[in-house]
C-alpha cells in the first residue's frame, strides 16, 4: 500500500498500521480542506515521510523507500538544519511530532558512553543524537543516529506491544559514573 510516497509493506506489524491510518487520515482531512481553501499551506511531504519512517520499530531505514528521505534527515541534521515538521492541519495528529537532541555525555545511553579526549579522561558519548518520536503525547520511539560514525541508528520503540521501558538519558552519564565507581571498588582500583 502506499503511504505519504512511500509503499508501505503489508507486513508492518499492526501498530504501525493504526499509526499510517491515523496520519493518513489526518493528511486526507489536511489535503480536504485545502482543495475548500487554496491559501493553506500544504503538509510537507518529507516531514510527514520522516516522522513515519522513525516511527517503525524496525529502524527508520528498514524499508527501502525511507531510506532517501532518512538519508536527507541525516545529512540535514549534520549540517546543523533543524528537524523537518509535518504539518497535519486542522483536526490532525495533535501529540505527534519528532525532536532530535544532540548527543553529549549529558544526554547518551549509557551504553554509548566512553571514556575519551585527551589521556582518556573525558566522558563522551558514541551517538551524534537522538531523536524522540511521540504520538498522542507519548514517547514511541527514539532512534540514536550516527552511532559510532555516519550511519548506524539504534532504534528503542516503546509503542503498543513493547516492554521496553522508557528512561531518561540525561541520567546516563550519573548512571555510568556510578557503576564504574563500583567496579574500581570491588576490582582492588579504590582507596
Amino acid at each position: 500500500m502506499k503511504r505519504f510516497g512511500l509503499m508501505v509493506d503489508a507486513r508492518w506489524p499492526r501498530t504501525m498500521g493504526g499509526v499510517v491510518r491515523r496520519w493518513s487520515s489526518a493528511l486526507a482531512l489536511f489535503a480536504g480542506t485545502s482543495i475548500l481553501a487554496p491559501g493553506v499551506a500544504h503538509a510537507d511531504d518529507w516531514g510527514c515521510q520522516v516522522l513515519l519512517c522513525l516511527s517503525n520499530p524496525g529502524g527508520p531505514e528498514q524499508y527501502s523507500a525511507c531510506v532517501p528521505p532518512i538519508e536527507k534527515l541525516w545529512s540535514a541534521l549534520r549540517h546543523g538544519d533543524p528537524f523537518p515538521t509535518c504539518d497535519f492541519g486542522v483536526g490532525g495528529s495533535q501529540g505527534t511530532f519528532g525532536s532530535n537532541t544532540f548527543a553529549s555525555s549529558g544526554y547518551c545511553r549509557e551504553d554509548l558512553l566512553y571514556w575519551g579526549g585527551p589521556e582518556q579522561s573525558e566522558l563522551l558519548c558514541r551517538a551524534a543524537g537522538a531523536i524522540s518520536l511521540d504520538i498522542d503525547n507519548r514517547l514511541y520511539t527514539r532512534v540514536w543516529w550516527d552511532v559510532g560514525g555516519a550511519g548506524p541508528t539504534i532504534t528503542e520503540f516503546y509503542g503498543a506491544g513493547s516492554t521496553q521501558v522508557p528512561y531518561d538519558p540525561s541520567q546516563s552519564a550519573a548512571l555510568f559514573l556510578q557503576k564504574a565507581e563500583q567496579q574500581n571498588s570491588f576490582g582492588g582500583g579504590g582507596q
